[in-house]
């Protein structure tokens, strides 16, 4: 039954690859990063072989940790792009629990983030290369730690088997991981220059307790082998080894439990309770006015709010200063070198990723878009309603990120530049982004995907659309950005607050024309949106 599943899988993988050519460059690219990333490691292994035990130790130990977590998380992040392990898929199949157990760890292991952390896993050892007994350690632990990591993964696909028949929960999940996938960045920033400033100490004390825990353990063994302390050693294996099998244990308890129940508990009953309650009343609804216009703006600003594919934008935007910011730690001392760094343009590029998103608004409609088409709203009505809700929460956005930079600073001189700059990027790209979702339909994932699913299809269409539209922003930005160049090497005053005055002025004629362009091509070509997206639905 193990092989079974083991050839089940591999099947699985070689029909997705036949139906869909798209699939398969996904997998070569994939392959070669993970090749890529591979070789890194095992440089890095080979160089940590010849530094002092410690750092080795500390090195291995945060690393494994992270590699063991990202194992993890990784069923809630991509939930819904890999189901061939689900475990609902074998509620029906009488299949012995230890056999489903070993043929989905084993088959957990096929595809390129397996095999390139089995590979890295046992590169380790060559680390401890350093007498037999640490190499030999080594080597358990990493075979520990490969068992961790799909086992994890396991775990937390079993226990969320129940949850993900909600897709409140799905969407939430992905929408929060992507907070821990962005800072990433700026925490490696931080942590190297936590070493640099004298912070090496704190950090080896992290790995040094990380290495006594089942996460990190497996990591820290090799190291105590290598100084002598064999206790140590013995003892830290142990502790990977009960991990593991409380991992084991856990796993086997929730698969059993989401076999005897797949989905019993997914709400349809409560969902339709609530409806016939009332509800949670009209939402956006209930104080828009009450013209087409007013209720595309309410359907919009409740895609903004519970549709992932939108929400992913309201957590990134709020991120990006974060990030930039730390950039600008990293190599400036001082807080008046902020308006040097890349920290000051965090206005401008929030706002060109609030207003390009709106890009693909009617590709994100889907076949819902028959309701704009079969009720006759107006193209005009129908852009500047999604413009509306847009801008409703996107303007004072930008004003508080675009203002960070000066208030942390100090500095308010070229405050009115960058705010004029960071609005008539915003203004601007929503006029233009009215009227290029309403020319063309891009492939983007249907509603109920995960945001981070790559749909197959018309991907160079979609590349040139992007790429295209992206060189037009800029294009309709240059006098503002211009003025705040200028103002910015001069540290005029005056082209300051003309960049502020032809941000807003130009960008709002823009926005205006866009929405005026954007619904005479929409009443041209609704059917013709229609038809593309009923085909790539």
């Amino acid at each position: 039954m193990v092989a079974h599943l083991i050839r089940l899988k591999l099947l699985l993988v070689r029909n997705g690859l036949r139906r869909s050519p798209w699939q398969l460059v996904g997998i070569v690219i994939g392959a070669l990063y993970g090749l890529w990333m591979l070789f890194l490691a095992v440089v890095g292994l080979i160089a940590l072989s010849v530094v002092p035990t410690g750092l080795a130790e500390t090195v291995l130990v945060l690393a494994g940790t992270v590699l063991v977590v990202a194992w993890a998380l990784t069923p809630i992040v991509f939930s819904g792009i890999d189901l061939t392990l689900d475990p609902a898929r074998f509620a029906l199949f009488p299949i012995p629990m230890r056999q489903l157990l070993v043929g989905q760890a084993i088959a957990g292991l096929i595809g390129v983030p397996g095999i390139c952390t089995a590979l890295a896993l046992g590169a380790s050892t060559i680390t401890w290369a350093r007498g037999v007994f640490p190499f030999v350690v080594a080597a358990l632990g990493a075979l520990l730690a490969l068992g961790l990591c799909v086992v994890l993964s396991r775990l937390i696909a079993s226990l969320a088997a129940e949850l993900a028949t909600s897709r409140r929960f799905r969407d939430a999940s992905r929408i929060v991981m992507i907070m821990p996938i962005m800072l990433l960045g700026p925490g490696i920033s931080l942590l190297a220059r936590g070493i640099q400033g004298g912070g090496a100490a704190a950090i080896s004390g992290s790995a040094g307790i990380l290495g006594w825990t089942p996460l990190g353990a497996p990591f820290s063994a090799p190291a105590d082998a290598a100084e002598g302390r064999v206790l140590e050693a013995l003892v830290k294996l142990i502790i990977a080894a009960a991990g593991l099998g409380l991992a084991a244990w856990g796993w086997s308890w929730a698969l059993a439990r989401a076999l005897e129940s797949p989905g019993s508990r997914s709400g349809g009953g409560r969902t339709a309770g609530r409806a016939g309650a009332g509800g949670r009343g009209l939402g956006a609804f209930g104080w828009m006015p009450a013209t087409p216009a007013g209720a595309v703006a309410a359907r919009a600003l409740t895609y903004w709010f519970r549709d992932p594919r939108y929400t992913v934008g309201l957590i990134v935007v709020p991120l990006l200063p974060v990030i930039l910011y730390v950039s600008s730690l990293a190599g400036r001392a001082h807080r008046a070198s902020l308006l040097e760094s890349p920290f000051i343009i965090s206005g401008p590029l929030a706002a060109f990723v609030l207003a390009w998103s709106i890009s693909a608004d009617v590709s994100y409609d889907s076949t819902a878009f028959s309701l704009h088409v079969a009720a006759g709203v107006k193209g005009r009505a129908d852009r500047l309603g999604r413009a509306a809700a847009l801008l409703l929460f996107a303007v004072p956005a930008i004003a508080v990120i675009a203002v960070l930079p000066f208030l942390l600073a100090g500095d308010w001189r070229l405050f009115p530049a960058f705010l004029g700059l960071s609005l008539g990027v915003l203004l601007s790209g929503v006029g233009l982004s009215s009227v290029v979702s309403a020319r063309y339909t891009v492939a983007v994932p249907q509603p109920g995907e995960s945001p981070f699913r790559r749909p197959a299809g018309t991907s160079a269409q979609t590349l040139l659309v992007q790429f295209g539209g992206m060189i037009a922003l800029a294009i309709l930005c240059v006098p503002e950005l211009v003025l705040a160049v200028r103002a910015a090497l001069t540290g005029d005053v005056g082209l300051a607050w003309a960049a502020l005055g032809v941000g807003v002025v130009l960008g709002a004629g823009l926005l205006a024309g866009g929405v005026a362009l954007g619904g005479y091509l929409m009443d041209r070509r609704a059917p013709e949106l229609y038809a593309s997206l009923v085909k790539a639905g």
